[in-house]
């Protein structure tokens, strides 16, 4: 299967990726990633999108689009994939769109996860990292450590992101709401939003997306 996957920060996007490729068989390919890939490895699109991100700019469209041009075209997703963070706008869907036409395929399903905005910032806002090991991580409701500011696995201290305070998790949401949440009603246009609750466990979730497929996939 090919699909999209769109959603706001802390509606657990990431976490559903990876679970959902895994169990699809398709690869993850995520915008971070695929940066990343290319950055370490020196390609010339890593080189260009290093380049402007050093210079404090964003990464134009093009850059990305290629990216994710090249990701598609290797082996392991000839079959399909997962794009997570990709198409970020309309204009990346539409060329996203006008790339897979021109390969012969098409996308089957955009997966919506929504989740209420309150609960969004409430999940991102009460994280607390380990300063020790940035694996180490607890929720100040969700996860609580048996010691106020102590990790439960090294005794290090926990402490908040600055990304994860609530005055950037609110800018974060409405940089999705301006420039992502577009997409949903472009992609409704041609039939392809399935909208997913993305609040219970995180098994439960990813239950309600497969399920969704599925039906999905009957009903093609």
């Amino acid at each position: 299967m090919r699909i999209v996957l769109v959603g706001p920060p802390g509606a657990g996007k990431g976490t559903q990726a990876t679970r959902l490729a895994e169990k699809l068989r398709v690869p993850h390919i995520s915008t971070g990633d695929l940066f990343r890939a290319n950055i370490s490895q020196q390609t010339e699109l890593g080189k260009l999108a290093k380049s402007y991100m050093d210079a404090g700019n964003l990464v134009p469209d093009e850059v990305t689009i290629a990216m994710a041009k090249d990701r598609m075209e290797q082996a392991d997703a000839e079959r399909g994939f997962l794009l997570d963070g990709f198409p970020r706008n309309v204009s990346q869907a539409e060329a996203l769109d006008e790339l897979l036409t021109t390969e012969g395929i098409k996308l089957d399903a955009v997966l919506d996860l929504e989740a209420p905005e309150e609960e969004v910032v409430k999940r991102i806002a009460g994280r607390r990292i380990c300063r020790n090991d940035s694996a180490h991580v607890f929720h100040v409701t969700y996860k609580k450590p048996e010691q106020d500011g102590v990790c439960d696995v090294c005794g290090g201290e926990l402490y908040q992101r600055d990304d994860d305070s609530e005055e950037t998790v609110r800018t974060r949401l409405e940089v999705y709401h301006t420039q992502t949440e577009p997409i949903i009603d472009y992609y409704k246009a041609q039939g392809l939003v399935v909208t997913i609750e993305a609040m219970g466990q995180v098994d439960e979730v990813t239950g309600r997306a497969l399920a969704a497929l599925k039906r999905e996939g009957d009903d093609q």
